[in-house]
């Protein structure tokens, strides 16, 4: 096929594999990802893990291309500032305009900011490879007081990284009573904390941050309770902000990421399609809700779907496709332990059993909804982890939810 061919606006993962995935769906025409990093498309989770311990370098990160897409044109550190879906053309921040027959959306997420007073130094985010290459330069400083702002993934992991490059002092804070305990629950949340402690992490829970202390750089953290916490260098990990605003002005629901119908075309446009985190889709295998879903395995798989769709309309096929119903996986290495997760634990929060071990030890927890397995997490050794794979197949052979 000849003409504009298909634009890709996000140069990460779920970029690549949606280069990827077009070839493999049978798009011969020309593919073009668009990307605001200088870099070729990098893996991310072990930022806060092996390059924030200074043991990976950009080219132990760096993914290879399919030979598929030897041909794709590349564009990097260019960003997309407006499309326009009525006449297909892209604006990119350096002024050049780009027509498409087909548009993948995958911009992905920035860190959320904390807007609170006080000196913007020595405030740190973990998005990017350039992010934590400079957070590892600071927290090399010998005595130097961490504080992580947020116990989720990232803030619990760069608080177990932080550890162990023998940080003088780490402390977590979060208005929430326990780490993770939003997508996990009480009970392995509990576990959690306790594990961190034993490994000399710090928390400060059920408390927010009102304040930064300092005049040119950051030294102190204000709590909403009052309380000072010295900090040499602070790490927000408070939350993403989907980039959508290059979006704006078709007419689409942009209020969390981007919305998709169940083919992950957006807008109900057969010629834009949405992969990786910035997509809210309807997973058929659960509610049909549409959901952001900010996991590994979703790009890829993501990916593979929306190719199809939009090369399914490019060659005006008349097949039927099924509705994307992904399988969510996730795992975060923290210390000297590992949390890994199939499914969506989130989903049944309210009924959670223990499958498997003790949540003193090593354990595996199933969420329930409806009676139905919904979720499966492991804590504690790899061979846990491991163990709690054999669950996949049950969750896969689950019946849909209700509504």
């Amino acid at each position: 096929m000849t003409g504009a061919g298909v634009v890709v606006v996000g140069a990460s993962l779920g970029g690549l594999r949606a280069a990827e995935q077009l070839r493999t769906a049978g798009w011969t025409g020309p593919v073009t990802v668009i990307g605001d990093e200088p870099h070729m498309p990098y893996n991310r989770p072990p930022l806060s893990k092996e390059v924030l311990a200074g043991k990976a370098s950009f080219d132990s990160l760096a993914f290879t291309p399919k030979a598929s897409a030897a041909d794709v044109k590349w564009r990097l550190g260019r960003g997309a500032v407006a499309a326009d879906f009525a006449e297909h053309t892209l604006t990119l921040d350096d002024g050049t305009t780009l027509s498409y027959e087909g548009l993948v959306v995958a911009t992905g997420m920035r860190p959320r900011r904390l807007r609170c007073p006080g000196p913007p130094a020595g405030r740190h985010t973990v998005r990017t490879l350039a992010d934590a290459q400079d957070l590892h330069s600071e927290l090399t400083r010998p005595g130097v007081r961490v504080v992580v702002v947020g116990a989720g993934f990232i803030g619990c992991e760069v608080a177990a990284s932080a550890v162990g490059l023998g940080v003088a002092e780490v402390t977590v804070v979060d208005p929430l009573p326990l780490p993770m305990v939003g997508p996990l629950g009480e009970l392995l949340a509990g576990s959690l904390l306790r594990r961190h402690r034993e490994r000399g992490v710090r928390f400060a829970l059920g408390t927010g941050v009102a304040g930064f202390e300092g005049d040119d750089r950051v030294t102190g953290v204000v709590l909403s309770d009052g309380t000072v916490l010295a900090a040499d260098v602070v790490v927000e990990s408070v939350g993403s902000l989907a980039n959508t605003e290059w979006l704006e002005g078709n007419g689409l629901d942009l209020s969390d990421g981007v919305l998709t119908d169940e083919l992950l075309r957006v807008g109900g446009l057969p010629s834009v399609v949405a992969v990786g985190d910035v997509a809210r889709f309807p997973n058929a295998r659960y509610d049909g809700v549409p959901r952001r879903v900010e996991h590994w395995s979703i790009p890829t798989d993501s990916a593979k779907h929306a190719a199809r769709s939009l090369v399914a309309h490019l060659s005006c096929s008349q097949g039927e496709l099924a509705a994307f119903a992904p399988l969510p996986t996730f795992w975060s290495d923290q210390h000297d332990f590992r949390l890994q997760s199939f499914g969506s634990p989130l989903l049944g929060l309210g009924d959670v059993r223990v499958l498997d071990g003790d949540p003193d030890g090593d354990v595996i927890v199933g969420y329930h909804r409806e009676g139905l397995l919904v979720g499966v997490v492991a804590l504690g050794a790899p061979t846990t982890a491991a163990r709690a794979a054999r669950y996949r197949t049950a969750l896969l052979q689950q019946p849909a939810l209700t509504a």
